[in-house]
């Protein structure tokens, strides 16, 4: 008996000695990798990276796309949803915050924090960063055809009466309203339902040069079918790496800022895990591949001094505009029972220009 027990012992202790010895990196669970869900943004990280992030801890990737802080918000009202990771805009976190599907992320875990730009932290929305962190950020402004129209500067250009050039317009109420109230001169987080209802009727009135509403107007202005496309600037850039015509302005009267945010669902199996993918992407040398493939804005302001990102675009105003023109821009924040009239203001906007 006494043997048995010396050898169950001998045994006990050789496995922990084992276990001890198996890599920090690993993340085990019986004889199957775990599985991180992520919810991003369509054509927003190089797959390479995930495949990276895969091999380096021995779990698997489970990855899904949306086009929009709508679509977005939509899907997390469905009961059931099985994400870790979720990516919202600025205004988007301090709703989801408010709306209890949050868990705040523990910093002490992200040593890589330190590379990232102050500017980018402690937001209104997110003040302290309890819930998330920046990702990439970017502008809204617009996407044209040279070739067709020539150098623009303003939004007066795009819809000027005399006009005859289509038009590709965002299908999303807050970020579409928002460029329409700073062309009219007007706060885009105003709560005014006459200012509300401005923009709205002016976009109404505009319904011959609007060709669609469009979370892939860039697509249509590389292909022929529009002349200008009021997009997102990574969008619009990514594009004209294969076609030269194309160019991408932020208007001079102004236009939107934003920054899309790494957040940790309260409902996530995996925060651990979770929080190693969001250490992970900081890493310079991620960001960096994250940022050149995007063609985006990022966050890493290591990625930037070190010159890790593409020179190019570093030196595109469109990525990385000129502190003249970033004073110019606007974050959109959350509105809180106004939210209604803009989604209503949406509506009507749609019904009656009908090109969806």
């Amino acid at each position: 008996m006494k043997q048995l027990f010396k050898i169950l012992c001998f045994f006990i202790f050789s496995l922990i000695l084992c276990v001890g010895c198996l890599p920090e990196n690993k993340v085990y669970l019986s004889n199957h990798p775990l599985v991180l869900n992520i919810y991003n943004w369509s054509s927003y990280i190089d797959p390479e990276i995930l495949q990276e992030f895969e091999k380096r801890y021995q779990v698997k990737i489970s990855y899904e796309t949306f086009d929009t802080n709508d679509e977005l918000y939509k899907k997390l009202h469905q009961a059931n949803t099985k994400y870790d990771l979720v990516f919202p805009s600025d205004y988007m976190v301090s709703i989801l915050a408010k709306e209890g599907y949050l868990q705040p992320i523990n910093l002490t875990k992200i040593v890589n924090l330190k590379h990232i730009n102050p500017k980018f932290l402690n937001q209104d929305f997110d003040i302290n960063n309890q819930y998330s962190l920046p990702y990439q950020w970017g502008t809204m402004g617009i996407g044209y055809n040279i070739e067709k129209i020539g150098k623009i500067k303003t939004w007066s250009e795009i819809f000027n009466s005399h006009s005859k050039n289509k038009i590709a317009l965002v299908n999303e109420s807050r970020s579409m309203l928002g460029v329409i109230l700073i062309y009219l001169g007007y706060n885009p987080n105003t709560s005014n339902s006459d200012e509300i209802a401005q923009a709205k009727n002016f976009l109404i009135r505009q319904k011959d040069l609007i060709e669609s509403f469009s979370e892939k107007g860039e697509i249509l202005l590389n292909q022929g079918i529009v002349a200008l496309a009021v997009a997102w600037n990574g969008d619009i850039l990514k594009y004209q790496t294969k076609n030269p015509n194309l160019d991408y302005v932020i208007p001079q009267e102004g236009s939107l800022i934003w920054i899309d945010n790494i957040t940790l669902l309260k409902t996530s199996p995996h925060k651990a895990l979770a929080e190693k993918f969001i250490n992970f992407v900081f890493e310079p040398e991620i960001s960096a591949k994250i940022a050149n493939h995007t063609k985006y804005g990022s966050p890493n302001q290591t990625s930037v001094n070190k010159k890790l990102i593409n020179l190019e675009d570093l030196n595109n105003p469109g990525i990385y505009p000129s502190p003249e023109i970033f004073n110019r821009l606007t974050y959109l924040k959350d509105v809180g029972e106004a939210t209604k009239l803009y989604d209503q203001a949406w509506q009507e906007v749609l019904i009656k220009v009908g090109k969806l």
